[in-house]
């Protein structure tokens, strides 16, 4: 085994509780994975993007096999999402304008991130008919039909998707690039740089249209303990390697990032200012 491949999984754990590090400790933890082939199974009804904006697991509950959702969990930060689709839905020609956020479409993105991440082996075409019919104990107070909600389902599912090959994208280049990184620890490995490079690289799908400025810096600073898992790097330490990947951006992704989706047109583009 290669060591590109032997860190490709390191350093998942980016979203532990910042007290106990408790793996899998936010709330999406409990919820992906939790079925072999579904997402809501038997599970209460509830919404999966609460009101406040932030992944609750009342929608989806532990049941069987939800410890392999805490091994994905790390990958994706829920709140992200959240206000990502906060801001990017208003631009959706799919989008009601007599419905809301919080109540009708936050749901249906989360429930695409969570049905993603849940099974990854299996094509949009293959799981559509399972997540119609599980759409209906996941909805929550969402008043989408599944035809209405299947657009944002769908948006949140491609851009999961995208989000992954952006990690395996920056992991492959980043193991490589730690060796000569001017700003590395003489006795550190890179798995204790890998969450800040991934990071970063989210960060930037985030604001992609944002320098790297001290006021973005100190934005990001606020949640790197939330985002730091098992690494020893505080923030000071670690904010090299996140504004490295952030800033080069192009080198790993390719400039702007568009997954090919059968011919399907997508505008949620990772861009590079």
């Amino acid at each position: 085994m290669s060591r590109k491949d032997e860190i490709q999984d390191g350093g998942r754990d980016l979203n532990r509780d910042p007290i106990s590090k408790t793996p899998g400790a936010h709330p999406v933890g409990v919820g992906v994975g939790g079925t072999a082939g579904g997402v809501a199974a038997g599970a209460a009804a509830g919404t999966v993007f609460g009101p406040v904006g932030t992944l609750i697991g009342a929608a989806i509950g532990v049941i069987a096999g939800a410890a392999v959702g805490k091994g994905v969990a790390e990958r994706i930060d829920p709140t992200g999402e959240t206000e990502y689709w906060r801001d990017a839905h208003r631009e959706r020609d799919y989008v009601k304008t007599d419905h809301d956020y919080d109540r009708d479409y936050a749901p249906a993105y989360g429930f695409g991130l969570q049905a993603r991440e849940a099974d990854r082996t299996r094509d949009w075409g293959e799981s559509e008919a399972s997540l119609r019919k599980e759409w209906e104990s996941a909805r929550g107070e969402s008043r989408l039909a599944w035809e209405d909600a299947q657009p944002a389902v769908r948006d949140a599912w491609d851009r999961t998707d995208r989000t992954y090959d952006l990690y395996e994208r920056s992991d492959a280049y980043y193991a490589d690039a730690f060796e000569s990184a001017p700003y590395r620890d003489a006795d550190a490995d890179y798995t204790q740089y890998q969450p800040a490079y991934r990071y970063g690289a989210y960060a930037r799908t985030r604001h992609a249209d944002r320098a790297w400025d001290d006021s973005l810096a100190a934005e990001l600073e606020r949640d790197w303990a939330n985002r730091r898992g098992d690494s020893p790097l505080d923030w000071d330490r670690a904010k090299a390697a996140v504004q490295d990947a952030y800033v080069s951006h192009d080198r790993y992704s390719g400039g702007s990032y568009i997954r090919e989706n059968s011919g399907r047109d997508d505008t949620d583009k990772f861009r590079v200012g």
